[in-house]
């Protein structure tokens, strides 16, 4: 296993690395982050408790459904590169806003819908106004903490992730079913108009909270800054492979490779995230409380497992077992729980495995871009990979809508998801270690 130097080698100059000047970074940025996350994952998300009310209002078929969640990832993917090179152009603070207050008015606006074609088009236009936030934030990460710092500081921001199920699925559920009929609308619309409206004020908040980098930190004094900046040096330095420009992130067989081993990631993350609700349902639960309830419960299990990796990661210096064998659970999970769809303790408990170690593994997986990416490139190649791997997105969507409305079960998507995982182990297998191991 490759060894980093040991975290006082990074301070070549001046005061030693100190730990609590980044805990101080972590506590002004992460929480708010964190919230970020949770509103922005919350209005992707929420779509899939809403099908239990609007889909028979709409007339949506179990495939319809599919394509309408599935095309916010055509605008995603469309424009998730420009958005991150037009962050870095006119800095984190303005162009997070911007993008929190289009989706929060978006994700709000899809409770106009009254026909399956408004519905394509509102998802299709929410994934355009959403395209570069979790790639920005990511890239926005690598301006304030080193290398060696990143994969637990990752794993802070993204619990944002889990949590927006563990409180948006219980949150969800009661919304649907106290709100409904409540001046003349359905619960599904007051849940989109509700969930909507934290992420427009967050959005707000941004322009206030969040620094363009640590030389515009008023909460850092001169002498942090600098040492920030410092440590931030010297780990570019004793990158083995680095690369700045636009061409060196795009042209990257690495950040291709990444894109690969996200998209595995993705056909799960996203199967559970959206259908969740409807596998609990079809398991034999009907009361839309208890289905929010359930639902939250391996969302508890996918924070636990990405705070108990990210950690792990970082302690060890090393990045690709701590993906590899989160695969290859959560691989087994998803192919077993194909046995038990009947069962409703056996899916919460299989899924619950599963979101632990495949949602375990994502901040791992986002610390690995820059280790061998900086500036531009940087930007280019966090877009790049959430791009190529947001096409998930779709076809995770599409083909469980699809087998449901074919077979009236998901287990053949879930058994092909099963081996994408498989197979994008291998991809993490090929990664240099002495390049990402940092």
């Amino acid at each position: 296993m490759h060894q980093a130097p040991a975290p006082d080698a990074h301070a070549a100059h001046g005061e030693p690395n100190d730990p609590r000047l980044y805990r101080k970074i972590a506590w002004r940025l992460i929480p708010f982050l964190c919230f970020c996350y949770l509103a922005a994952y919350l209005d992707r998300i929420n779509v899939g408790f809403a099908k239990l009310q609007m889909a028979e209002q709409l007339q949506l078929s179990e495939a319809a459904f599919g394509l309408g969640a599935g095309l916010f990832f055509v605008g995603y993917i469309l424009f998730e590169v420009p958005s991150n090179l037009i962050l870095k152009r006119v800095g984190a603070r303005v162009w997070i806003a911007r993008i929190m207050i289009t989706w929060g008015v978006l994700s709000a606006c899809t409770m106009t819908v009254t026909t399956p074609n408004q519905f394509y088009v509102v998802r299709f236009l929410l994934g355009i106004a959403e395209a570069g936030f979790l790639p920005g934030v990511l890239y926005y990460l690598t301006l304030w903490f080193p290398t060696y710092r990143r994969g637990r500081i990752i794993a802070l921001f993204m619990i944002g992730l889990p949590l927006s199920s563990v409180i948006g699925a219980p949150l969800s559920g009661w919304i649907l079913g106290a709100f409904d009929q409540v001046q003349g609308l359905r619960g599904w619309q007051w849940l989109f108009l509700l969930e909507g409206i934290p992420s427009v004020l967050l959005g707000l908040l941004a322009l206030r909270l969040l620094p363009d980098g640590p030389k515009r930190a008023g909460w850092l004094d001169i002498t942090e800054q600098g040492q920030v900046l410092r440590d931030l040096a010297v780990d570019e330095a004793q990158s083995p492979a680095s690369g700045e420009t636009f061409r060196q992130g795009f042209f990257n067989l690495k950040v291709w490779m990444l894109g690969g081993i996200d998209f595995a990631i993705l056909l799960s993350a996203y199967a559970l995230g959206f259908w969740m609700p409807t596998f609990i349902r079809n398991a034999g639960v009907s009361d839309v409380s208890e289905i929010g309830l359930l639902t939250a419960v391996p969302s508890i299990a996918a924070v636990i497992g990405m705070l108990v990796l990210g950690a792990s990661s970082d302690r060890f210096r090393e990045r690709r077992w701590h993906i590899i064998l989160p695969f290859w659970i959560g691989a087994a999970a998803m192919a077993t729980s194909t046995a038990f769809t009947d069962n409703v303790m056996a899916t919460v408990l299989l899924f619950s495995i599963a979101q632990a170690a495949i949602i375990g593994a994502v901040p791992v997986f986002f610390s690995l871009p820059a280790t061998f990416l900086t500036g531009t490139a940087a930007a280019t190649g966090f877009a790049l990979a959430c791009s190529l791997a947001n096409i998930a997105g779709l076809v995770s969507n599409t083909l469980i809508g699809v087998t449901l409305d074919l077979t009236g079960e998901s287990g053949a998507a879930l058994w092909f998801f099963a081996a994408c995982l498989v197979l994008g182990s291998l991809l993490v297998i090929a990664l240099p270690a002495k390049v990402v191991n940092r």
